[in-house]
């Protein structure tokens, strides 16, 4: 089981809208495979997608990291 099966399961948690429940920075962190320090450095310089619920609380949702990390895929040339 891979790193994205851990934490976004098949049936990820939604509220009764059917929104996608927004995760923490650790949660994050271990999503995109980087430490929780350098997911606060991506905030602090406004580079990842996030937002902050009541005050200081940072959020992320798992879609919108996944947009986010296929912006820096690199094929390297194996399917050309």
């Amino acid at each position: 089981m891979n790193v994205v099966e851990q934490i976004r399961p098949a049936d990820p948690q939604r509220d009764h809208a059917g929104f996608e429940e927004p995760v923490d920075v650790k949660t994050a962190a271990r999503f995109l495979g980087v430490s929780a320090s350098l997911v606060y450095a991506y905030v602090e310089r406004k580079q990842i997608p996030h937002f902050r619920m009541m005050g200081r609380s940072i959020r992320f949702s798992l879609a919108e990291l996944e947009k986010w990390r296929q912006k820096f895929f690199v094929n390297g040339g194996i399917d050309e």
